[in-house]
């Protein structure tokens, strides 16, 4: 064995890898630097066009398995989906989470209302907010924030239809500007 051993490396160690019952070691998680690692997964542009955002909560939600598992694949839309504070629990409905090809729990319905996570005394200034001022609780994206499944949750203002128009018509103004002056970088 000890010159199987030199004949590889000259070391005991990497006649090791070799064994193919010997244990391996998990391979270290990327670390970003400082901060949380996050993956968005499903996002709501609609709701960027039909809504003005006054101001954005981070919830956790309350999922199955089988849904953690299409989230983590890609799969989700939030489309139609709005939360609403009753009994003093915040839920989110209407968002479509299909149910995971590879599972075996087929019992969850994909457009069930799902509950939000938030301390009580967050839901009960988001409540006040809400009914004071007119104003909706809308989901904007879900994310994975180190492995654990987050709904961003805006309080936000509905736009008019002309509104949407002034905003659009900025949008494309800027998008113009920034053209024009990468153009005369070039040139």
């Amino acid at each position: 064995m000890a010159n199987l051993e030199t004949r590889f490396s000259g070391s005991p160690s990497a006649a090791e890898g070799l064994d193919p019952m010997a244990k391996k070691k998990a391979a270290p998680v990327p670390s970003t630097g400082d901060g949380p690692v996050i993956r968005d997964v499903v996002g709501n542009k609609r709701a960027l066009r039909d809504y003005e955002v006054v101001e954005s909560y981070e919830t956790g939600i309350v999922l199955s398995g089988a849904e953690v598992k299409a989230l983590r694949s890609g799969q989700g839309n939030l489309a139609d989906a709005f939360a609403v504070i009753r009994d003093g629990e915040l839920q989110l409905h209407g968002a479509h989470i299909p149910r995971y090809d590879f599972s075996d729990d087929q019992s969850y319905e994909a457009k069930r209302p799902r509950r939000l996570l938030m301390h009580r005394g967050e839901i009960d200034r988001l409540a006040g907010k809400a009914a004071e001022q007119g104003l909706t609780l809308v989901p904007m994206k879900i994310y994975f924030k180190d492995g654990l499944v987050k709904v961003q949750l805006a309080l936000a203002k509905g736009r008019r239809k002309y509104d949407k128009r002034a905003a659009l018509r900025d949008k494309e103004h800027q998008r113009d500007m920034a053209r024009a002056l990468k153009e005369r970088g070039r040139g």
